[in-house]
């Protein structure tokens, strides 16, 4: 079984958080431990340096001393001369050793010892036969100073190599803690989208849920996957939804039945009224006669909401059983248009209808009830000889259905509540008979069920409505 259902949607998202968390954290420590190795070997390289630099001077100062004692020694023969010359031989044989575990080549120090050696060697033959090597003496000493040189040109050659091998590593350990940053960095990003389209997701089928009850499609079911209060909540909406199809069901099943109850006893009120204006009781008066008159005038306009009411509800009934096919919406258009010819040429009013052809999946019968609705509203607001404009429009995944007419337009009062059932607008053309206020509530159910939206536009000066409807990419 997996493992996600049993796993709420907080703990989700603490996982996802702590995963990216985890691994900024990660690219973050191991470019801490690059950038103190590299500053470790930087220090030792420093003190490296520093040491010789030292080495190699002492090693100087030695030489210097060196060769100083060893002429006094030749001139004043005092034995202390020669133990000065020979600790400043040891000493500089210590920077020697001191050099060399620092990479000097153990052929320099050789050479240095075997110069060192033969100035103790002249310094130690008998004093007629030293005093008379001076010369032999002093090319040993310029042999020593020419070693000194080359060990410290050596010294600092070895320290630029270094230098430069802590440049180069130092350049690629950026490079490579760069290359891991934005590699973390892209993970992470990648993980972020993955969990939060993993995780929103369910929240979708949430939002599509919620919004097929508030369209009253009642007769899908709701079955939401996910995380386990994800779920538990879309078994809370399917319950919501069924207590609502129940609901619907009553309150249909009541209108029905108060609708049949109310026509029987109606029918015998409209038959005895027009008995009364018959005279078959009796001739009646003129006040009689208009009592009688506004009777049947009210029992007629009973009658006429009771039908409307009837047919609302079953218009209610219907948007929930759509016989879906694929539909040319341009096509549809004229045609509704075309059946609707005699009251625009009974109004004189000039029809245009736009747009290329679209498809998309939907019940042609009760889409074109739909925008013979609006296109009957749009006909019996406009004036004389006014103008109507139909157009199918594509924009992004929607097809667009819009009908503008030339009328008075619909008042800012009243615009948020055209579609309501039975609500009739400030606004009615004159001498028409007034309308039912169920038409557009029509328009709206039946729009509805096909997953689209219809509404009024702004824009002026009549009444423009729009028809969202889902793209169909089948062709």
């Amino acid at each position: 079984m997996s493992l996600l259902p049993r796993i709420s949607f907080r703990q989700l998202l603490i996982v996802a958080f702590l995963g990216v968390a985890a691994l900024l954290a990660a690219a973050s420590l191991n470019g801490l431990i690059t950038i103190e190795r590299l500053l470790s070997r930087s220090r030792e390289g420093a003190d490296r340096a520093i040491a010789a630099t030292a080495a190699v001077q002492r090693l100087s100062e030695r030489s210097i001393a060196m060769e100083r004692a060893a002429r006094q020694y030749l001139v004043l023969d005092d034995p202390s001369l020669r133990d000065a010359f020979g600790q400043a031989t040891r000493d500089g044989a210590a920077a020697l050793d001191e050099l060399e575990r620092n990479g000097l080549p153990p052929d320099r120090v050789q050479a240095w010892q075997d110069a060192a050696g033969r100035v103790a060697h002249q310094l130690d033959m008998p004093r007629n036969v030293a005093r008379q090597a001076t010369r032999a003496l002093g090319d040993a000493f310029r042999e020593l100073a020419a070693i000194n040189a080359q060990v410290a040109e050596q010294v600092q050659t070895a320290a630029r190599a270094r230098n430069e091998t802590l440049r180069r590593d130092l350049e690629d350990g950026r490079l490579a803690l760069a290359r891991q940053v934005l590699g973390a960095i892209g993970i992470a990003l990648l993980m972020a989208l993955v969990f939060s389209v993993w995780l929103s997701r369910p929240l979708r089928r949430v939002v599509l849920a919620i919004d097929g009850l508030g369209a009253n499609r009642l007769d899908q079911p709701i079955d939401i996957a996910g995380p386990a209060d994800v779920r538990q909540l879309g078994r809370s909406l399917d319950d919501l939804r069924t207590r609502l199809a129940k609901l619907d069901s009553d309150k249909a099943r009541f209108l029905r039945h108060v609708s049949h109850e109310l026509k029987t006893p109606l029918a015998a009120l409209r038959e005895g009224v027009s008995l009364l204006e018959d005279g078959v009781a009796g001739e009646l008066n003129t006040n009689q006669r208009e009592v009688a008159r506004i009777l049947r005038q009210n029992t007629q306009l009973l009658q006429s909401q009771i039908q409307d009411l009837l047919d609302f509800n079953a218009a209610v009934f219907e948007a929930q059983n759509l016989a879906r096919k694929r539909v040319e919406l341009r096509a549809l258009l004229q045609r509704v248009v075309d059946d609707q010819r005699l009251q625009v040429q009974a109004r004189q009013l000039d029809v245009h209808v736009g747009g290329g052809p679209a498809w998309t999946e939907a019940d042609p019968d009760k889409l074109a009830t739909a925008i013979g609705n609006l296109l009957s509203n749009a006909i019996r607001f406009s004036p004389v000889g006014g103008t109507i404009k139909c157009s199918v429009l594509e924009h992004g995944r929607e097809h667009w259905i819009e009908i503008a007419d030339s009328g008075p337009g619909v008042a800012d009062a009243d615009r948020n509540r055209v579609f309501e059932p039975f609500y009739r607008g400030e606004r009615q053309p004159k001498n028409a008979a007034r309308g039912s206020g169920i038409g557009l509530s029509i328009v709206h159910e039946y729009i509805a069920a096909h997953g689209g939206r219809i509404s009024l536009l702004a824009d002026g000066p009549g009444a423009t409505f729009r028809i969202e409807l889902p793209h169909s990419d089948a062709h």
